[in-house]
């Protein structure tokens, strides 16, 4: 594709975009969680929409702007509402229970706000200033992108996978690894900021999960990225960065990327809450096709109802307490240790894969009602597996990050 150089403010955002700007700066904590409540049973009736177009339908990107759902975390000096970092996961959970894809989309997009944060003021404004509702996608996989420095900025070309919500974003963060040479091992992780223009958008996301969360591939090449529009990966390490100067608030002197699992942990737990829901809900009423038997008269599965609702409480309790941790910390004044990082994504995987068992447990007491696909059930459980993929929460991956640290075992530092 022919590459493209975006100067300052010659973008038009998207038509979907609020035409008027409203800020969301003072709503309060509660009250944002009950606007995506209010939300859910319209976003519920186009869960299946959802589900066929393979991305957000028009009319939920709309519901969700006026809400502000998008705008959670964005700093309240431009209009948003700024608020703890625990609010991830409490309004994922509240739409996942009907539509994970949703959810999964507002706490990607609203997170690229909360991002955008940490980059300079001046690229910040290039983007709130046109409009503070304007849609923001990333890949994090900085092994799919190759970048060199050049004069003023980066050249960089590659194919990244997995860019979530890219259909509705006018922008993107893509990582990549910045080398010397080619050949030469990575110096940096680095993400470059891109213009929907810059970038072609593969339509490849065709999922068994997740359906309608349009994570396609995008791709890119040859193309020159002025230094204002990238940054490095280990800014978001918790400690000052170029946007301090604008953005001084404990949200934004957290640690992001040791706290990353947060911002999509809910939608888990909201897959864990609505299965609950359902299933434990005409258990009650159901009698077996092989016997007649009611079914919540079974002792076994009593205690299978036991065992799923302890993952889903205790997953919350874990999660609530995490981001909690972060917060006063931050607003102590101090840094997070890496003692606390390494114990945050821990953390995250835990409560996801209590998660995913609660929805595991549940799907097997829902029996042949729960294959209809009238039912939720199979939406909750095709799409908990779909996001239990997501490297930030790899038991593999994330386990031996503390465990190393824990066994005071030598490597290199992860990135956090």
């Amino acid at each position: 594709m022919q590459a493209k150089t975006i100067s300052r403010f010659d973008w038009t955002p998207s038509p979907v975009l609020p035409a008027a700007r409203v800020s969301f700066a003072g709503v309060g904590y509660d009250e944002m969680v009950q606007r995506a409540r209010t939300l859910a049973p319209s976003i519920a009736a186009r869960a299946e929409e959802c589900e066929r177009l393979r991305r957000l339908p028009e009319d939920t990107e709309r519901a969700l702007h006026e809400a502000g759902l998008f705008r959670i975390v964005q700093p309240a000096r431009v209009g948003g509402a700024e608020l703890d970092v625990g609010i991830f996961v409490d309004v994922c959970a509240e739409i996942a229970r009907v539509c994970p894809s949703t959810a999964w989309n507002i706490g990607n997009l609203a997170s690229h706000h909360w991002m955008l944060g940490y980059f300079p003021p001046e690229t910040q404004a290039e983007l709130w200033d046109v409009s503070p509702d304007v849609l923001i996608a990333t890949s994090l996989a900085f092994p799919a992108g190759s970048g060199r420095k050049v004069d003023g900025g980066y050249e960089i070309s590659g194919r990244w996978p997995l860019s979530s919500g890219v259909d509705n974003s006018d922008w993107n963060m893509l990582g990549f690894t910045l080398r010397e040479r080619d050949d030469g091992p990575p110096v940096d992780l680095r993400f470059a900021l891109l213009h929907r223009s810059q970038y072609e958008i593969i339509d490849n996301w065709h999922a068994v999960g997740l359906c309608g969360t349009g994570s396609k591939d995008v791709a890119t090449r040859a193309l020159f990225v002025p230094d204002h529009h990238s940054i490095s990966a280990w800014t978001f390490n918790g400690k000052p960065h170029a946007g301090s100067a604008v953005n001084p608030t404990p949200l934004f002197r957290l640690p992001m990327f040791s706290l990353g699992p947060f911002v999509l942990s809910g939608v888990m737990l909201g897959c864990a809450q609505g299965a609950y829901e359902a299933v434990v809900g005409v258990a009650r009423k159901r009698n077996t096709t092989g016997t007649g038997q009611p079914v919540n008269a079974n002792p076994t599965v009593q205690i299978k109802v036991a065992e799923a609702s302890a993952r889903v409480d205790n997953a919350e309790i874990i999660m609530r307490r995490a981001c909690e941790h972060a917060m006063a910390v931050a607003r102590s004044g101090r840094e997070s240790e890496l003692a606390d990082k390494v114990r945050y994504r821990r953390d995250a995987f835990f409560s996801v894969r209590m998660c995913l068992e609660a929805v595991d447990i549940l799907m097997g007491i829902a029996g042949s009602s729960g294959i209809y696909t009238k039912s939720i059930v199979p939406r909750l459980f095709r799409d908990a597996h779909a996001a239990n993929a997501h490297q930030m929460f790899s038991t593999d991956t994330q386990g031996q990050i503390y465990g190393q640290y824990a066994l005071a075992t030598p490597g290199p530092p992860p990135l956090m």
